[in-house]
């Protein structure tokens, strides 16, 4: 039986698809130009919702140009947090943060932002429906109104519900000044105001639009950009908004166009008909950088590949079987072959800048590659070979088909059958009908917290849970230390032992890479690239 290593991965590679180059088009720039940017999807759910559309695609086209929150994401420096909508705020005890709004700011429909806007982007009606906080009642409404209006889709309050558990309301002390109350203690209210979801809208938009579609598909923000036009798996628009409070946007306009295939996107760019390419594999950087008057702009992010297991599958019901495929897989040769060494194999679900409050488990590694230990394991469950499905997309994650046909590879070196199921969405990869097994995902930092995605991807909240792919009693006790303790050094044990049970003993997920972006664009440009999916277009981040 032939073995799989590095070699033979990068082999597995050697037939990959190269690029026509064609002739590029000069680019003239305009006293304000508008650029164009060929994306591999614009979002998931066909609506431009921060609650309903939380996916790497999602963050890349609204943040930092069309929503903003109380308190923003450094998106081109260390991603922590920098003032926002607000512009100061202060603890007034474990449970509750008061903020000061930031005055004159202007949505793009030109009301002025107030505590009422802040008040509502929290409420029962905007975000959580009927549910209500851990360890408490909601408390502070923004209003009465029904919650059922504008038919709230079913995902929202169980999305939002991962990133605020416990959040009982916001208080409007005056027209400036707000008072997040939580139910519970939570050492990390600043970092959820930053984290994907945690934006703000107007009131009177969302009471004008006749539908929930209506107001998702043209939501109106305070960012540098406002919607100018969305044509749902086709294109969107975003224009300048002139009135914006950190001053004129330095672009006319922002048009993302999906294009599914990474060959267009590379002769799109290469013939001058996209300024920017996203979503390179390393194997179109030379084809790309070659070309005059192009670059690529890349970088590690925030963000770790995995692949997470069903435990409804009879078979994958045995951790060891889990275990054994955890050990199957050589990470390391799965990025000397398909990401050129330009990403790493991290330590964990945990991100290096934890270590800035302590919250790093150092020493923390992997599963080792072992196959011999992942056939003795297989031996010990009993397996005999059954089919293991493993629904797959065509690369939405960059490399998605190409990883997953080598771990399919590898998988079989020790004797284990999973077959690729191909898939078109992300509704048939979730579809509660048939047999799920393996799926792909990936997990990011959003507040500098191992709460996040530890807790908010795979405690009882998170989406693993939620869609019944896995779950651990001792996981959702520690998930519950994790929000509502104020002791570090028990949290920072609470982490080490979910780490253990996550990636060991019970395994919910196998890391495989940290994620990387590679986006290919015209060098006249002069824009760089943040160390995360979304894409700066604000003034501090153009220069030409």
């Amino acid at each position: 039986m032939l073995s799989i290593n590095r070699r033979h991965a990068l082999g597995l590679m050697s037939a990959a698809a190269g690029s026509i180059i064609l002739p590029r088009i000069s680019f003239s720039q305009a006293a304000r130009p508008s650029v164009t940017i060929a994306v591999q999807k614009i979002t998931n759910n066909n609506t431009l919702d921060i609650w309903n559309e939380q996916s790497n695609v999602g963050e890349r086209v609204f943040f930092p140009n069309l929503w903003e929150g109380l308190i923003n994401r450094n998106w081109m420096g260390d991603q922590g947090p920098v003032p926002g909508l607000a512009t100061e705020w202060r603890r007034v005890d474990e449970k509750t943060l008061e903020l000061k709004l930031r005055q004159g700011v202007k949505f793009h429909n030109g009301d002025e932002l107030t505590a009422e806007d802040v008040a509502f982007s929290f409420s029962k009606e905007r975000v959580f429906g009927n549910t209500e906080p851990k360890g408490g009642k909601t408390v502070f409404e923004a209003d009465n109104k029904p919650v059922t209006a504008k038919e709230l889709p079913a995902i929202v309050p169980g999305v939002g519900r991962r990133l605020w558990p416990a959040l009982a309301g916001v208080e409007v002390v005056d027209k400036y000044t707000v008072r997040f109350h939580n139910a519970t203690p939570d050492v990390t209210l600043e970092g959820r105001l930053y984290s994907f979801g945690s934006q703000i809208t107007s009131r009177r938009s969302w009471d004008e639009a006749k539908t929930y579609i209506d107001w998702a598909r043209k939501p109106i923000t305070t960012g540098p950009y406002m919607v100018g036009e969305y044509k749902p798996d086709v294109s969107l628009t975003l224009v300048a908004f002139d009135e914006y409070w950190g001053g004129r946007p330095p672009l006319q306009q922002i048009r993302f166009v999906e294009v599914p295939e990474v060959a267009s996107r590379v002769n799109g760019l290469l013939s001058g008909q996209y300024d920017f390419a996203c979503d390179l594999p390393p194997d179109q950087i030379s084809a790309v950088r070659s070309a005059p008057g192009l670059e690529v702009q890349n970088s590690t992010i925030w963000n770790h590949r995995v692949s997470t297991f069903n435990t409804q599958n009879p078979i994958l019901k045995s951790p060891l079987v889990r275990r054994a495929m955890t050990h199957s897989i050589d990470r390391q040769a799965i990025v000397d072959a398909l990401w050129a060494g330009q990403t790493v194999v991290p330590a964990g679900l945990q991100f290096e800048s934890f270590k800035a409050t302590n919250m790093f488990v150092d020493g923390w590694t992997l599963p080792e590659y072992n196959p011999e230990l992942a056939q003795k394991l297989l031996k010990d469950a009993g397996y005999k070979g059954d089919p293991i499905p493993y629904r797959l997309l065509n690369n939405y994650y960059t490399n998605q088909t190409a990883t997953a046909q080598i771990m399919v590879e590898m998988w079989k070196q020790v004797g284990l059958n999973v077959e690729i199921q191909m898939k078109e969405n992300w509704a048939q990869i979730h579809d509660p009908e048939g047999v799920k097994g393996v799926r792909d995902w990936s997990a990011g930092n959003t507040i500098n917290d191992p709460i996040t995605p530890l807790v908010a991807q795979f405690g009882p909240n998170g989406e693993a849970q939620q869609k019944k792919d896995w779950t651990n009693e001792e996981m959702n006790t520690l998930s519950v230390v994790m929000e509502t303790s104020t002791d570090r050094a028990l949290r920072k044990k609470a982490v080490t032992r979910m780490l253990e049970i996550c990636e060991r003993e019970d395994p919910a997920y196998q890391v495989l890479h940290q994620n990387a972006v590679f986006t290919g664009m015209k060098s006249s440009l002069k824009w760089k690239a943040a160390p995360a999916f979304a894409m700066d277009f604000t003034t501090a981040n153009w220069n030409s």
